[in-house]
C-alpha cells in the first residue's frame, strides 16, 4: 500500500516534499521503509535537513483536566543539509524501526478503533519548519499480541475502544513515553464484578510484559475501583500455554482477592 503526502515550506513558490511509503504494514519492531522526494520551487533554497517520524494521538492528563497531543517517536534524520535548485528534485530512501512497544491499530485484519500510528515528514528551511499530518500506518500485533488478544476473545471478552496515555507503568521497563490500553468489556461470568478490562502490552525483542488493569463495577453503597496486574510472556513458549485457563485463573484470582466477586 502507498501513501504519499504533499507539503509546501515557504507559500507559493516554496519547495514541497512528497512521502511514499513502500509498505504501510508492519508488526512491532518492524522496518517501514520509503522515499522521501523533495521538489524545488520557484527559487534556489537551503534546505537545513529532513526528517521523519512516527507519531501517535496521546491522552495527557493534568490537574485542570485532560487534552489530546500528537507525540512522535522514533525520529530518523533522512537527508542532511543541501541547497536545492528551482524546479530540481532530491529523492532519498529511508528506513525506520517501528519500536517494540508501538501501539496497535490493527486486530484480527481490521482497523482498532481509538488509536493512531503514522509517518510525519518534517522538512526544515531557513527560519522555517514545515510538518506534514500523518501519513496512517497499520501496526498488526505480534503473534504473542495476538495470542493473548484470542485467548481473552474466546473467553467471551468483546473489544470496547483502544487509546494511548501518556505516562510510564510502575514496575515495568518502558521505551516510550506513552502506553496503549485496549479496553474490554467482561462476558457474563466477570461482569458481576469488572466493570472492564484493559490490556497493555509492553513487548521486546524475546518477551513482553501484560498488564492488566481491573475495572471494579461499583455497587449501590461502593465506589468501583482498580486492581493492576502483570504477566510475563516468553514468545519462545507463547504457544505451548493455555492461555485461556491461564488468564482464567488469573482473573478468578485476582477477582477473590480484591473482593470484586
Amino acid at each position: 500500500m502507498v501513501f504519499r503526502k504533499l507539503l509546501n515550506a515557504m507559500g507559493v513558490g516554496g519547495p514541497s516534499v512528497e512521502t511514499v511509503l513502500h509498505d504501510a504494514n508492519v508488526h512491532p519492531g518492524g522496518v517501514l521503509s520509503g522515499d522521501v522526494t523533495i521538489l524545488g520551487g520557484d527559487h534556489p533554497t537551503d534546505i537545513l535537513g529532513v526528517k521523519v517520524a512516527l507519531a501517535s494521538r496521546v491522552e495527557v492528563e493534568t490537574s485542570d483536566g485532560q487534552y489530546t497531543t500528537r507525540m512522535e517517536y522514533a525520529k530518523a534524520h533522512v537527508a542532511g543539509a543541501f541547497q536545492l535548485a528551482p524546479g530540481a528534485r532530491h529523492a532519498v530512501t529511508f528506513s525506520l524501526q517501528a519500536p517494540w512497544e508501538t501501539p496497535l491499530t490493527y486486530l484480527y485484519g481490521r482497523p482498532l478503533h481509538g488509536t493512531t500510528v503514522g509517518v510525519a515528514t518534517e522538512l526544515e528551511v531557513a527560519r522555517a519548519i514545515d510538518a506534514t499530518d500523518l501519513d496512517p500506518v497499520a501496526v498488526h500485533p505480534l503473534p504473542a499480541q495476538e495470542r493473548i488478544l484470542a485467548a481473552f476473545a474466546n473467553l467471551g471478552f468483546h473489544f470496547r475502544t483502544a487509546d494511548c496515555e501518556k505516562g510510564r507503568i510502575w514496575g515495568v521497563r518502558q521505551e516510550l513515553p506513552f502506553y496503549q490500553e485496549i479496553e474490554l468489556y467482561p462476558p457474563p461470568q466477570y461482569s458481576g464484578g469488572i466493570k472492564q478490562l484493559e490490556v497493555t502490552f509492553v513487548a521486546g525483542p524475546h518477551s513482553m510484559e501484560v498488564v492488566l488493569e481491573l475495572d471494579k463495577r461499583g455497587g449501590v453503597f461502593t465506589e468501583g475501583h482498580d486492581s493492576f496486574g502483570r504477566l510475563t510472556v516468553d514468545y519462545a513458549t507463547v504457544e505451548h500455554t493455555d492461555w485461556e485457563r491461564q488468564l482464567d485463573g488469573y482473573l478468578q484470582h485476582a477477582g477473590r482477592r480484591h473482593g470484586f466477586f
